[in-house]
């Protein structure tokens, strides 16, 4: 594998290129949006994580066009409110989100379903309306986020009997101590590039002894631990934050490598999730 570096990218199965890393925007005051996007486009990231119910797109858009950097050049994600189900709702929010914020220039990078809630009709319907945005030119690349196993079966059962699109990308809480090595492992049979977010735990875990030692022995931040860990491992981690150095910091995470050793170190097959988990939604 090529040397990794904040300008890497990985090709998806839709035939565009991703940024390896990403800024994940959740819970980010609307006030203190711009400023932290701005922060992380100057610092060199070309990938943002958003979502519609964590209302900030708007000031994300925003600070995409104050940066000055090209949108051709910037990965740009929203996803569909867990509580909008069906094709009609579907629809009306990849609408609204193009209406709302013009700096897009029309598309979105990257379309999730944020959660498998709803029935089965629903979840099809979802998927529908973004197969039929994405052949409008509204959406490049589709993708879910929090699925199970047993949803991404089921979606992949509608995709083979003609329903159309393919699965690019999908998006999980992921870190040593939550591996889902079961949806990780149908990701990378089924050619899905899989995203992290809570790489960092919620800095919940940044005083563990799995990462002292290496943190002493590189000279790195536990965060940065987590994110070479997780760029290893093949993902794309979304770290958050609303500091100007720590977000530099995070993308200060390519002049080391994890050995093949400390990586099984910190494959720990624990089931610790740091926040909530539809994965384990029924059908």
């Amino acid at each position: 594998m090529p040397p990794l570096s904040l300008a890497s990218t990985i090709r998806l199965s839709s035939g565009y290129l991703m940024p390896r890393i990403g800024l994940g925007v959740y819970q980010i005051p609307i006030a203190e949006c711009p400023r932290v996007v701005w922060t992380a486009l100057t610092a060199g990231y070309r990938h943002i994580d958003s979502a519609t119910s964590y209302r900030n797109e708007r000031p994300c858009s925003i600070a995409i066009a104050a940066s000055e950097t090209p949108r051709s050049e910037v990965f740009f994600t929203t996803k569909l409110p867990p509580k909008l189900r069906g094709y009609e709702k579907t629809k009306e929010s990849i609408h609204g989100v193009l209406a709302e914020n013009p700096e897009l220039d029309g598309y979105i990078d990257l379309y999730l379903i944020h959660a498998p809630y709803g029935t089965p009709e629903d979840r099809r319907g979802q998927w529908r309306a973004m197969v039929e945005a994405q052949k409008d030119g509204k959406i490049r690349s589709l993708g879910v986020s929090n699925y199970g196993v047993h949803h991404l079966d089921e979606l992949k059962g509608w995709i083979d009997a003609g329903d159309g699109g393919v699965i690019s990308v999908g998006q999980w809480e992921l870190h040593p101590w939550l591996g889902r090595k079961d949806i990780v492992g149908w990701c990378q049979r089924e050619g899905v590039a899989v995203q992290a977010w809570s790489p960092l735990v919620r800095a919940t875990r940044m005083e563990d002894p799995l990462l002292a030692l290496l943190v002493k022995k590189y000279g790195k931040t536990p965060a940065q631990i987590l994110l070479r860990w997780s760029l290893q491992m093949g993902f794309t981690p979304l770290p958050k934050s609303t500091h100007d150095e720590r977000i530099r910091e995070n993308a200060d995470v390519f002049d080391f490598e994890l050995t093949n050793e400390e990586m099984d170190t910190l494959d720990t097959e624990m089931y610790e999730p740091c926040s909530w988990d539809p994965t384990k939604e029924r059908i």
